[in-house]
């Protein structure tokens, strides 16, 4: 009879590195989502939020920018010019023209630093 002890499994050389094997394995993968998700995911999300509150806010815009002028246009030929809509629809249409321009002299001229 052998009165030698027997070595268990759990105390052979070498078993810590095999099971830290998955966790090291999750943690690289963990990582990687990481990874992807800040390099990837979030500046689309970024991108696809600032683009949809845009459409939403352009939309907006429009509609309560026909909203106001149609109003302005019923006050005046109702108040200030009594049966007489063309009056209204000149005056509305030239504020807008005056809008117009000034957003016009506003504007960068891109061209004018370049040379043909």
């Amino acid at each position: 009879m052998d009165t030698a002890p027997e070595q268990h499994a759990s105390s052979l050389p070498g078993l810590d590195a095999l099971n830290e094997l998955p966790v090291k394995g999750a943690d690289a993968v963990d990582a990687l989502v990481d990874l992807i998700r800040v390099k990837a995911v979030r500046p689309l999300t970024l991108t696809t939020r600032a683009i949809v509150f845009g459409i939403i806010v352009a939309t907006a815009a429009v509609v309560t920018v026909t909203l106001v002028s149609i109003t302005l246009i019923r006050l005046l030929t109702v108040y200030a010019f009594p049966e007489r809509v063309w009056i209204s629809d000149l005056l509305v249409g030239a504020v807008f023209v005056i809008i117009g321009l000034v957003a016009w002299s506003k504007r960068i001229d891109r061209s004018a630093g370049s040379s043909k």
